[in-house]
């Protein structure tokens, strides 16, 4: 189905629950979501706890200057990523996005491990985000059981993502926008306090200067806040699966792309530059808010604190919420929307093919929050041990999704050229091919091969594979799969991929 044959998405003729699940649509997914929603389901991904919470602690190991560097370096390589996905998202809008470009670029069972490996990824994410919710509501309800906010939080994203793509897209819209205001009111007040207006006089350049100045710990440090740093961009890929939800993607998608990096980079940058100025590298509150996430050490609060904000930790306890809920609501899309996706192309059960009324998954989105759950039931309800190797099952997850979205684009780009075709007939251009793509990959490979380099030093067996068990996960699953299928997954040649532009059946 090409674009000018979308036709004006509406709402469904009501119908009884029932009906709408066990409903298998004739048409597909339902291209509501605004440009507006795109933008905010990319900024909203990538601005969370790590920001909030974790940035403190990457001053203190690498100093502000080292701190700054290393975020600049990843978010170069985050920029390629999102160009990468730009140029296959516009091209091809489809729900399955990384799933269905490593299974048309690179190789079927490539692309059945990457679609896999992100469902599980954001399906344990939405675990990692219910207990989160549950220690951050004891900061105002220290009696009451976690698991009961968590049930409570679950019952509410579920019930938005069954309304309609277009009710996810208002939700995440809004729950980003919350974060967004107040990292931009963060900057202005932090910035008011550099300048002496705010706070008492100004700190000047002394915390630059403090100890050992601006670079703590050399570069291993700084490479050491690489790593953290990566994890903190994860979820901008989100507004690759929304593509195949937007009502016109391949005008939408571009803006994204190009807005949406920049507006991460800002936020990250300037926060941390801000904080650095304010706060020296050696304050003990930076480490304690990355390490036991008390709401009143992070340096938000803090900056907060002393520019005469006298709720700040509360205020701060319910962005956090905002940014908690952000993450789950927008993780039970993108893994719902994937193992649809994959369902619809034979590499899933077809049940979570199924549709209600409202263009919705409903199936895939019960299956998913149902392993959500389950993980959120082995921390509570057990030691913990098997939620962590859960967590830790999925750790390299996104980093592996990045790799795969590089990948892909250099083998299309290549492919396209080969098949005599003219770059300018692309909707969207990525600058820099091919040096883009596979510089993002080789900094992506250092990403993960460095995930605990110092374990591995070190001896430490248990922390070794702690840190790495994904990366043989997801190797298991592709070999696993192009064992059983044999030739019919070997690595698409270029001469013969499938380079045509119109859209699947997967949204109308």
């Amino acid at each position: 189905m090409t674009e000018s044959s979308v036709p004006a998405a509406q709402d469904g003729p009501p119908q009884s629950a029932v009906a709408e699940v066990i409903h298998e649509q004739r048409g597909s997914l339902q291209r509501r979501l605004a440009s507006r929603h795109l933008g905010m389901i990319a900024i909203g991904g990538a601005i969370g706890t790590g920001l909030f919470l974790g940035s403190g602690g990457t001053i203190a190991q690498a100093g502000p200057g080292g701190a700054l560097l290393a975020y600049a370096i990843v978010g170069m390589m985050v920029l390629f990523v999102m160009q990468s996905l730009g140029e296959l998202s516009t091209h091809l809008p489809v729900a399955g996005s990384f799933h269905t470009y490593a299974s048309r670029y690179v190789s079927p069972s490539f692309g059945f491990a990457m679609g896999w490996n992100y469902w599980f990824n954001w399906a344990i994410t939405l675990a990692a985000e219910l207990v989160a919710a549950g220690v951050i509501m004891s900061f105002w309800f220290p009696d009451a059981p976690a698991w009961v906010w968590a049930a409570v939080f679950l019952a509410l994203l579920t019930g938005l993502n069954w309304l309609s793509a277009r009710a996810f897209g208002e939700g995440e819209f809004w729950l980003a926008l919350i974060k967004v205001v107040t990292i931009a009111v963060f900057l202005v007040l932090g910035v008011l306090m550099i300048a002496g207006v705010l706070g008492g006089s100004s700190p000047g350049l002394s915390n630059w200067t403090h100890g050992d100045g601006p670079f703590v710990g050399g570069w291993v440090s700084v490479i050491s806040v690489f790593m953290i740093a990566g994890f903190s961009f994860q979820g901008t890929e989100l507004v690759g699966v929304a593509a195949g939800e937007s009502a016109n993607p391949r005008r939408d998608m571009p803006r994204a792309i190009r807005s949406v990096f920049w507006r991460i980079m800002l936020f990250y940058i300037g926060a941390i530059a801000v904080i650095g100025f304010l706060l020296p590298y050696t304050d003990p509150s930076l480490l304690a808010a990355a390490n036991s996430e008390d709401i009143t050490a992070s340096p938000f609060t803090l900056v907060f604190e002393r520019a005469g904000i006298a709720v700040a930790a509360g205020v701060m306890n319910a962005v956090i919420l905002t940014a908690i809920l952000s993450a789950g609501n927008s993780g039970l899309y993108a893994s719902t929307r994937m193992l649809y996706a994959m369902a619809k192309e034979g590499v899933a059960p077809r049940l979570f093919a199924r549709l209600n009324a409202r263009g919705v998954p409903v199936m895939a989105m019960l299956a998913t929050a149902a392993i959500g759950l389950f993980g959120f039931l082995t921390e509570v309800m057990g030691d913990g041990a098997a939620y962590t190797w859960l967590i830790n099952v999925s750790g390299l997850s996104g980093f592996l999704v990045w790799v795969g979205i590089a990948w892909s684009h250099y083998r299309f780009r290549r492919a396209w050229v080969r098949q005599g075709r003219r770059v300018d007939e692309l909707p969207y251009i990525a600058p820099l091919f091919p040096l883009g793509p596979l510089l993002a990959i080789t900094l992506l490979l250092i990403v993960i091969i460095g995930q605990n380099t110092q374990a591995v030093a070190n001896g430490q067996v248990l922390e070794v594979v702690s840190a790495y068990i994904g990366l043989p996960v997801f190797l298991l699953v592709w070999g696993l799969h192009r064992l059983v299928t044999g030739r019919a997954s070997r690595t698409v040649p270029l001469q013969e991929m499938d380079l045509s532009g119109e859209l699947p059946d997967t949204a109308s």
